[in-house]
């Protein structure tokens, strides 16, 4: 072999390790503490104080046998959203106009042998049918099911057991767990990582979201991440659409950020960036533990950046009202049939599409 040979041989090594890095810091941001603390005698007190930190909803009490066959091959699917509540902490972001929203939301689809992933971004503006939900402000008031509604009241009217109830009307598929964070948890947790760094190849000022950003290359910190993931305004056609291209460009940075923090060296970080982790996140029940977090993410070490797949629901704006966007129908189902059957989302799905558009993704990229 030549010399060549050898060092595009250690190279391509080098590559593959860098890989499989990328995928345990994909999942190293929400159990890091957790991945160390169970194995770690000694240390139970920490333990406990970690998994007590945690938040869980009772998804399948709420929603009984009204729901998708569950699919027994290995994949996975999880509903995550970020919840725009503006009590407590977030209530410098603005006052509750009725209550909380879901301001983002992404289905993640781990295919059977979890080496690959999908995740597919839902336009809050999204006018879908919403199934009948019961009222989480109670427990007991129904809400009936209504057309062109929002995508986001759903989390409004019914909490998350009603979001999850409504993808899985949307999509024919059951969610196999539900995962919520916070805005100020959010800040938190990116602040323990050291900031996530961004280039930026335009300017970025938006008064709604506060930032203000040169172009450049940045370290962003919690708060200006919060800004870059909340902004809208100010980028694209101004539509959520440029706002799910944003977060998308800044969940790849994420995914580069963590594995470089080394918190397995620094029993400190370690722990402050899982007591921040935990307290950012509301789970279903069966998630609602450390331990089941940790197994959970053990499941996804395998899956990096590049294994991910990341698309937008296919849409086109309402004729009748251009504010909000409406699902295509061929596509949207082309979408869902292929990960009901575990493949590989097909590129005709984004065809047509509003939300494959646009600038906005390209204005930011990792560091």
């Amino acid at each position: 072999m030549t010399d060549h040979g050898r060092s595009s041989r250690i190279r391509a090594t080098g590559k593959r390790r860098a890989a499989r890095k990328r995928g345990k810091g994909a999942t190293l941001a929400w159990v890091a503490a957790g991945v160390v603390l169970v194995g770690g005698g000694g240390l139970g007190a920490v333990y406990f104080k970690l998994d007590g930190n945690l938040k869980g909803v009772d998804i399948n009490g709420a929603l009984g046998t009204d729901r998708p066959d569950e699919v027994d091959n290995g994949s996975q699917d999880i509903l995550v959203l970020g919840s725009d509540s503006r009590h407590g902490d977030n209530a410098k972001y603005g006052t509750d106009e009725g209550g909380a929203r879901s301001d983002t939301a992404m289905i993640l689809h781990v295919y059977e042998g979890h080496k690959k992933a999908s995740i597919v971004s839902i336009p809050r503006d999204t006018l879908i049918s919403r199934p009948e939900c019961v009222s989480d402000k109670d427990g007991k008031t129904t809400v009936p099911a209504a057309d062109r509604q929002m995508f986001n009241t759903a989390y409004e009217v019914g909490g998350p057991a009603c979001a999850v109830k409504t993808v899985e009307k949307m999509s024919g598929i059951r969610m196999d767990h539900y995962v919520e964070v916070d805005f100020t948890g959010f800040k938190k947790l990116i602040d323990e990582l050291g900031g996530v760094p961004v280039t930026t190849t335009k300017a970025i000022k938006d008064s709604k979201s506060h930032l203000d950003l040169p172009p450049g290359t940045h370290q962003l910190n919690g708060e200006q991440s919060l800004g870059l993931v909340r902004t809208r305004k100010s980028v694209g056609d101004g539509s959520d659409l440029g706002r799910i291209q944003l977060q998308q460009a800044f969940m790849k940075a994420l995914i580069g950020q963590v594995k470089d923090v080394g918190v397995f060296t620094n029993p400190k970080k370690l722990y402050d960036l899982g007591d921040a982790a935990t307290k950012a996140v509301t789970t279903d029940n069966d998630l609602a533990s450390v331990s089941s977090l940790v197994s959970f993410a053990n499941g996804l070490k395998g899956i990096g950046a590049e294994d991910m797949k990341m698309v937008t629901l296919p849409v086109q704006y309402d004729p009748r009202d251009p504010n909000r966007v409406v699902p295509l129908a061929k596509q949207s189902q082309e979408l869902w049939t292929a990960l009901r059957a575990d493949r590989p989302i097909p590129a005709s799905v984004t065809e047509g599409s509003a939300g494959d558009k646009g600038e906005a993704g390209k204005i930011v990229s990792g560091g």
